[in-house]
């Protein structure tokens, strides 16, 4: 028997328990019963590198103040990271084609303009927002026109800022946005770069949905996909509250298609097409 499987056998009812309270009170994210085998995978090596025999152990170490950086890790390591370039590609149809017209006039007339990607893991969806933005307005470096890019798990967030990406992004970028997107670096591994000029219009930080918000708007669009849904009820509420606070009058904010906002909002944000809400009456294209 190896060690990762004497770690295994230690992940007892009450120490995934613990650790499933922790997760939801620091980021708000709901770990359901079954999903014990997602946190031995997670943080076996965790546990290896700190020579620790069990998770009650782990548990332990990261309630210390000495254990500040593997708690951290810990968060990090059980942040659910899903993401490719263009998902959910109808949000940025709506983009290009029925909000951009009215964001480049906006900014062409002086307006400062703000997108949000709110949960931009490595970035990938943020940089597909820039690529966008540049299709549709080549000016746009002469403009008060930019990207916030902002996410819970720090890895991916330094992913983010590097903007590098295996060859197979070209795929997921499709041949009319692979070239407008990527430069070919001289790295042996054949990795791929984000262009310095889309690199420019994102700004990367970092952001935990349970703690005050360091963003006061106006955002002029939202993108928040898929975050919500592994949240309780109502955390999902107060971060859909939050966004609405902080979005434009004529603003839209998209959200994951598993996800849904309720009727308290109802009066506030109207869905007008796939996962996609404004304000009743708000300015699309112009």
């Amino acid at each position: 028997m190896t060690g990762t499987d004497l770690i295994r056998l230690e992940l007892s009812t009450d120490a995934f328990e613990q650790i499933a309270a922790i997760l939801a009170e620091r980021t708000g994210i709901r770990l359901e019963p079954g999903t014990e085998r997602l946190v031995v995978s997670r943080l076996s090596k965790h546990l290896r590198r700190l020579g620790l025999a069990s998770f009650e152990a782990f548990l332990e170490h990261i309630r210390r103040p000495s254990g500040a950086e593997d708690l951290a890790a810990m968060i990090d390591a059980l942040t659910t990271n899903t993401t490719r370039f263009f998902r959910e590609a109808g949000h940025f149809r709506i983009l290009e084609q029925d909000i951009m017209p009215r964001l480049a006039q906006k900014a062409r007339a002086g307006g400062r303009v703000r997108i949000w990607s709110a949960a931009c893991s490595s970035g990938e969806e943020a940089y597909s927002i820039a690529a966008v933005v540049a299709k549709c307005m080549p000016d746009v470096g002469q403009h008060n026109f930019r990207i916030l890019a902002t996410d819970i798990d720090s890895k991916v967030l330094k992913a983010a800022q590097d903007g590098r990406y295996p060859a197979t992004a070209k795929r997921d970028a499709g041949p009319d946005f692979a070239a407008r997107l990527f430069e070919e670096t001289r790295d042996a591994d054949g990795m791929l770069r984000v262009r310095a000029a889309l690199r420019k219009l994102v700004t990367v930080r970092y952001l935990n949905f349970m703690d005050p918000w360091p963003v006061s708007g106006p955002f002029d669009v939202i993108f928040c996909r898929n975050v919500a849904i592994y949240m309780e009820p109502d955390t999902q509420m107060r971060i859909w509250s939050g966004l609405e606070q902080v979005l434009d009058r004529d603003g839209v904010l998209f959200i994951g298609h598993s996800e849904r906002i309720g009727p308290p909002l109802s009066d506030r944000l109207e869905l007008f097409g796939p996962t996609s809400f404004r304000r009743p009456g708000a300015a699309m294209s112009q």
